[in-house]
């Protein structure tokens, strides 16, 4: 599934189409569920010039001379850009490309097209998308951001799993990552958030930028050591003991009954 690492793949590979102009736009029902209509992507990127490329989380944006144009990409969804994957390594994606699934996109006057590939039909075209929803993104999170996203302003909180799944606290961690930071911090995923000590707290701020910066460098969110035990029965690959499995914050979570405390 993408995430922040997968989404920014996507970005770069989007960044070669800056300075073209789109000469044609087009989505199907389910990529522009969040537009008033299929054919009002088509009218308002008609004649557009795409100036840069950003990110927030897991939303892609492509900057232009008029509006920002945003792209979601739900469980499965890939950016290509003519016959280009951003990337090929979806955990639950399809690692096959298929002229049914693509959802939408967008043709340039140099005669490329960038394409929305979505077997799950979750992915989503938005037109100027509101930011206000999302939290500091997770690539670039300061230790001042992690402290107010950590922070619980009356009782426990929620598990710290489902804190770092909270898209307005924090942009961008799927639930590969949320598992694969807890498993290099050494927490239980079930921890109430106001309940984590002054070490704990500092564990998982060094183990949130070493996850990024290590799984951005081996290629995706998939790339985590936990990933070889993320079954049911699975042995931690760590310290060889039993693997836990739970639904934590909506999501089937799995971390290692000995280390993680």
């Amino acid at each position: 599934m993408p995430e922040v690492l997968e989404i920014e793949t996507y970005r770069q590979l989007a960044d070669r189409i800056v300075g073209t102009t789109i000469t044609r736009g087009w989505a199907d029902a389910y990529a522009a569920k969040k537009l008033s209509s299929r054919s009002s992507w088509a009218r308002t990127v008609r004649d557009l010039t795409v100036t840069g490329t950003s990110r927030r989380g897991k939303l892609l944006l492509l900057e232009t001379n008029g509006v920002t144009l945003g792209m979601r990409f739900g469980m499965t969804g890939v950016l290509l850009i003519d016959d280009e994957a951003g990337i090929d390594g979806l955990f639950y994606g399809p690692h096959s490309y298929r002229a049914e699934w693509v959802r939408g996109g967008l043709e340039f006057s140099d005669g490329r097209r960038l394409v929305l590939h979505d077997p799950r039909r979750l992915g989503r075209f938005e037109i100027d998308p509101d930011l206000s929803e999302l939290g500091p993104d997770a690539l670039s999170l300061t230790r001042k951001q992690f402290d107010r996203m950590i922070h619980i302003a009356r009782g426990e909180g929620p598990p710290i799993k489902a804190r770092l799944l909270d898209q307005s606290v924090v942009a961008g961690v799927g639930n590969l990552l949320g598992d694969e930071i807890l498993f290099r911090a050494g927490i239980d995923p079930r921890t109430p958030t106001g309940t984590l000590s002054t070490q704990q707290r500092a564990d998982l701020f060094r183990a949130f930028n070493q996850t990024m910066r290590t799984l951005m460098r081996r290629g995706g969110s998939h790339t985590g050591d936990h990933m070889e035990a993320r079954f049911p029965g699975g042995l931690c690959p760590r310290d060889g003991a039993p693997m836990l499995q739970a639904t934590i914050g909506a999501r089937t979570t799995y971390w290692c009954s000995h280390h993680q405390k």
